[in-house]
């Protein structure tokens, strides 16, 4: 399990990419879960979204998501520093 982790939900938009296998290519200490529901469903149909240590990131598509998605990880990573 990674110091960072990142919950995606199966019935956003943004799991129609391997998006466990993009991040935690990138961020090894990082760790994606796929979950059934995140229960932000009005979210969900709306944009792309994660969580990343519990904090919402949203993007209008999948790649501004998850630009925002790196921005966070590297956000919580500096903590570590």
């Amino acid at each position: 399990m990674g110091i960072v982790v990142v919950e995606v939900c199966d019935g956003n938009v943004l799991a129609t990419v391997d998006v466990e296998q993009i991040i935690e290519s990138k961020y090894p200490e990082v760790a994606v879960l796929m979950s059934d529901c995140l229960t932000y469903c009005g979210l969900c149909r709306i944009r792309p979204y994660a969580l990343v240590n519990g904090k919402r990131i949203v993007g209008k598509s999948i790649e501004e998501c998850l630009n925002n998605i790196y921005k966070a990880i590297e956000k919580e990573l500096a903590i570590y520093e």
